[in-house]
């Protein structure tokens, strides 16, 4: 991470905390004469446009009364992970229970299944050959399927 996103991340991490929110990243790019920064927050139960706008709010005031970024200008964009996000938490898992996810392990398996629990350590998953525990230390990546109609909901769901 470079010193400015450092600075940066000191800066807004107590305001994302205070607001009930994670700091799941943030990523400082120039964009011409300005530079672009986005943050990325989240917590359980997920976050609506009008959080996020009351989040922007505050964490502009922050980065104002802040020397983080400088004089040169900024655009600061607040925005949630996306589902394709690897999932590298516990938090992460948490959040996606009942969702389906691969999962490659350090082995070089692969397995597919829906999470149906998930605690600081493992998840467990739903598979096509059953109940499997895996134990996060031998995920090397995990992201969650995209699905268009989740099993138990109906159409316009």
């Amino acid at each position: 991470m470079s010193a400015v996103a450092d600075r940066v991340e000191r800066v807004l991490t107590p305001v994302v905390s205070a607001a009930g929110y994670d700091l799941e990243g943030l990523d400082v790019q120039p964009a011409g004469r300005r530079r672009l920064l986005r943050v990325m927050v989240d917590r359980d139960g997920g976050i609506d446009l009008d959080a996020v706008a009351g989040l922007s709010r505050d964490l502009s005031a922050a980065l104002d009364a802040s020397d983080a970024m400088g004089d040169q200008p900024y655009v600061l964009e607040v925005t949630s992970p996306g589902v394709d996000r690897p999932l590298t938490a516990p938090r992460h898992w948490r959040r996606n229970q009942d969702r389906l996810v691969t999962v490659e392990l350090n082995d070089h398996h692969t397995v597919k299944g829906r999470i149906t629990a998930a605690d600081q350590t493992t998840a467990t998953l739903l598979t096509e050959d059953g109940v499997h525990t895996v134990s996060f230390r031998d995920v090397q990546v995990a992201h969650v399927e995209v699905e268009f109609r989740r099993p138990g909901t109906t159409e316009g769901e």
